[in-house]
C-alpha cells in the first residue's frame, strides 16, 4: 500500500465503521482493527434503540454492508505504536506492521462494573441485573435471572455516574432515556408488572425523549421516584427489598421487587486508556480523552495526525457518534491532503 494513503482506524464500533466507510469513498487505504471477534461494538449487543425502538440489526447490517473495500482485522489490538518519519508505525497483535499517515481512535467505552456498587447487590443477588443484561434478554430471552411474569420491577439510574464515591462525577448522558425505554419494554412484555424508576433528575434532552417519558407515565403507568437507592437486600422468599428516600416528599420508602435493573454508565475503555498511554494522549478528569478544543476542534488530539471519534472523548448518543465519525473523516481528509503537499 501507498503509505501516503494509509489510515489506521482503531475500533470497529459505530464510530470506526462509519469513518471507515466515508474515508474509503475518498479513496484512502483503510486498515481497521477490532479487539473483539465481531464488528459493531456495543451496538451489536443491543436489541432496540431509543427513542423510536429501531432494531439495532438494521443499523449494523447497513454499516457492515457499506464496508466495501475496507481491510479489517478482528481479535486484534495494538502491541506498539510510534511516530516514524512523519507516519505512525503500528505493530499489531496478529504480527502485521502498519505504516499509516493518520490514525483515528474510535476505541469506544466500557460499561461501569455494577459490582463496584456493593450496596446494590449485583453479583450477590440473583435478580439484580444491569442494563446490558436486560438488553441481552430482550434480544434472546435467555437470561434466567429475569423471573417469569415479575410483579414488580425497579430501575436504578446513575449507577457509576454522577457518583463521587466511585470517582465518576460525569453524567453518562444516555442512561435516563435508556431506563425509560427499557421500562416501557418491560411493560410491553409483562403488562401486569408494576415498574419503578429511581432517579436523581431526569435528563431527557433529545428529540423524542420527552415524548417517550410521557408515554411511560400515561400509557404504561411507570412510577418515577426521585431519590437514590441506599440499600438492596433479599428476604427469605428471594424477593428484593429496596430502601430509598423520596427526595420530593422527604420520606424514606421501602419497595419489594422481583427484579432490579442497574443503569450502568459509560467509562473510557480499558483498551483506549492503554493506547492513550502508548501515545501520551491527554485525558480529562473523567478519564475520557481531551479534545484539542471542546467546541471547534473536537476530532483533534494533542498529537499531530491522531484523531478522535465517538465515545472515547465522552458519553454520546448514537446519532452524535455518527456525526463525529463523518466529521473526523472530513478532518482526516484535509490533514492528508495538506501533509502530502509538504
Amino acid at each position: 500500500m501507498n503509505n501516503n494513503k494509509n489510515i489506521l482506524i482503531i475500533g470497529g464500533g459505530p464510530a470506526g465503521l462509519e469513518a471507515a466507510i466515508q474515508l474509503q469513498k475518498l479513496n484512502y487505504n483503510i486498515i481497521l482493527i477490532e479487539k473483539s471477534d465481531h464488528l459493531g461494538g456495543h451496538l451489536a449487543e443491543w436489541d432496540r434503540l431509543f427513542p423510536d425502538g429501531v432494531k439495532t440489526k438494521e443499523i449494523l447490517d447497513k454499516l457492515v454492508n457499506n464496508l466495501v473495500g475496507v481491510k479489517y482485522f478482528l481479535n486484534t489490538e495494538i502491541d506498539s505504536i510510534n511516530l516514524l518519519n512523519g507516519s505512525y508505525n503500528a505493530i499489531l497483535s496478529n504480527g502485521i506492521t502498519i505504516l499509516a499517515k493518520a490514525v483515528l481512535i474510535a476505541s469506544g467505552f466500557d460499561l461501569f462494573k455494577a459490582e463496584r456498587k456493593q450496596e446494590y447487590g449485583y453479583g450477590v443477588y440473583n435478580h439484580v441485573i444491569s442494563n446490558a443484561d436486560l438488553e441481552s434478554y430482550f434480544k434472546d430471552g435467555k437470561d434466567q435471572r429475569v423471573v417469569k411474569n415479575p410483579r414488580r420491577v425497579g430501575f436504578v439510574h446513575c449507577v457509576g455516574s454522577r457518583d463521587e464515591k466511585v470517582g465518576n462525577i460525569h453524567c453518562s448522558k444516555v442512561c435516563c432515556v435508556t431506563a425509560v425505554k427499557q421500562a416501557c419494554e418491560i411493560k410491553e412484555k409483562f403488562p401486569d408488572a408494576e415498574v419503578f424508576c429511581f432517579y436523581i433528575d431526569l435528563r431527557m434532552f433529545g428529540r423524542g425523549y420527552e415524548d417517550l417519558y410521557l408515554k411511560a407515565q400515561q400509557k404504561y403507568g411507570i412510577r418515577f421516584i426521585r431519590g437514590r437507592v441506599s440499600e438492596v437486600a433479599e428476604n427469605i422468599k428471594n424477593e428484593l427489598i429496596i430502601k430509598a428516600e423520596d427526595t420530593l416528599s422527604g420520606k424514606p420508602i421501602q419497595v419489594t421487587l422481583d427484579l432490579l435493573v442497574l443503569m450502568s454508565g459509560m467509562m473510557n475503555s480499558k483498551s483506549g486508556l492503554e493506547l492513550g498511554e502508548m501515545l501520551s494522549l491527554n485525558k480529562k478528569e473523567d478519564g475520557f480523552f481531551e479534545c484539542k478544543s471542546s467546541i471547534y476542534s473536537q476530532q483533534f488530539s494533542n498529537k499531530k495526525g491522531i484523531f478522535y471519534a465517538g465515545t472515547c472523548t465522552g458519553p454520546k448518543t448514537l446519532p452524535d457518534t455518527f456525526h463525529e465519525a463523518r466529521s473526523a473523516a472530513m478532518e482526516i481528509n484535509t490533514y492528508m491532503n495538506e501533509s502530502n503537499k509538504e
